[in-house]
């Protein structure tokens, strides 16, 4: 059976606070260790004020303590911001007290020139994103002079995330797990890229043979109506992401609704469509599985990244039930 995920940002819903958004993180994860998820990932996002998980290590230390059987992981780390040796020692604590059930998801970091500045200010070089995956292989292999600690005898599963071709290759070449971001881009060349991956990769202590996830954006509810409604906040937060003055916080429903969108945002909006799955149970399900299909994935990220803490949970109770997966 497909393997389900949950990616999740800490939305600031309007009205609320960053200490309600990770509360509300707290009670999705243990909805859906309950609901027979497979993993529960935690972004790094810096400079959105309307999303609260800016530190995952941190945020996983928490959860994981919150739950007991669910894979708790990153998705991801931003590797270039910071040295491999302090992330390898951030994961190897959290897998110490958690073991095997901790995700170490990178990713390469793209994030404002000032975030940059102050992850990196003592810096004396920056150190290539390659080097830096080599150095964590060897951190966890125990293969460098420098032990990473603890020592410990398990270790965090590792995956790459990507979108292109590059860090693809790279995973192949790593002998890691990647992840596809089919949610940033939904382009037809995505099966190119995992099929060069798989003919690629190369087996690694880590891992023995390719391992393939996809993370898809989806708007779950009981109806295609009320899933419509619930899209067009999440119109509306995509739109504030990508201008120059976002709000500090998520759009409600009814901001959107009164608010409406402009002859160029509608453009926009229907762009961003295609970086969506949107309606009821049975709908995002079979969506699901054919995009999965479509990319020979192992594993299927969600996320429910909508306005409001009782859709989102809502939306994976909804989906959980209808692939089947453990009831609470």
């Amino acid at each position: 059976m497909l393997a389900l995920n949950l990616l999740d940002y800490s939305p600031i819903d309007e009205g609320k606070t960053a200490r309600q958004a990770l509360l509300e993180t707290t009670e999705l994860v243990q909805l859906a260790e309950r609901s027979g998820y497979k993993r529960f990932w935690v972004a790094e996002h810096h400079k959105v004020a309307s999303v609260a998980g800016s530190s995952p290590e941190m945020l996983m230390m928490h959860l994981a303590a919150s739950t007991s059987s669910i894979r708790i992981g990153s998705g991801g780390v931003m590797l270039p911001h910071y040295s491999a040796y302090k992330v390898a020692e951030n994961f190897r604590m959290l897998e110490a007290l958690h073991p095997n059930r901790i995700d170490l998801g990178i990713g390469r970091s793209r994030s404002y020139q000032a975030v940059n500045k102050a992850l990196n200010s003592m810096r004396e070089r920056a150190v290539p994103y390659e080097e830096q995956l080599a150095l964590l292989k060897q951190y966890f292999a125990d293969e460098d002079a420098l032990p990473a600690m603890p020592i410990i005898d398990t270790v965090p599963e590792m995956w790459l995330l990507g979108t292109g071709e590059g860090s693809a290759v790279l995973a192949a070449e790593k002998g890691m797990a990647y992840s596809y971001a089919h949610f940033a881009r939904p382009s037809i060349d995505g099966m190119d890229i995992i099929r060069k991956y798989r003919s690629a990769f190369k087996a690694s202590p880590f891992l023995e043979k390719p391992k393939v996830m996809i993370a898809v954006f989806a708007v779950v509810a009981e109806t295609k109506e009320q899933a419509e409604e619930i899209a067009k906040a999440f119109d509306l937060w995509l739109l504030f992401v990508e201008s120059n003055t976002p709000p500090p916080y998520y759009p409600s429903i009814e901001t959107a609704k009164l608010r409406g969108f402009s002859a160029n945002e509608s453009e926009k909006v229907r762009a961003n469509r295609k970086r969506m799955v949107i309606g009821d149970p049975d709908f995002v399900k079979a969506e699901i599985e054919r995009i999965a299909d479509r990319y020979g994935a192992d594993e299927v990220t969600i996320i429910p990244n909508v306005a409001g803490a009782e859709n989102r949970m809502e939306g994976i109770r909804l989906l959980a039930e209808a692939f089947g997966l453990a009831h609470p």
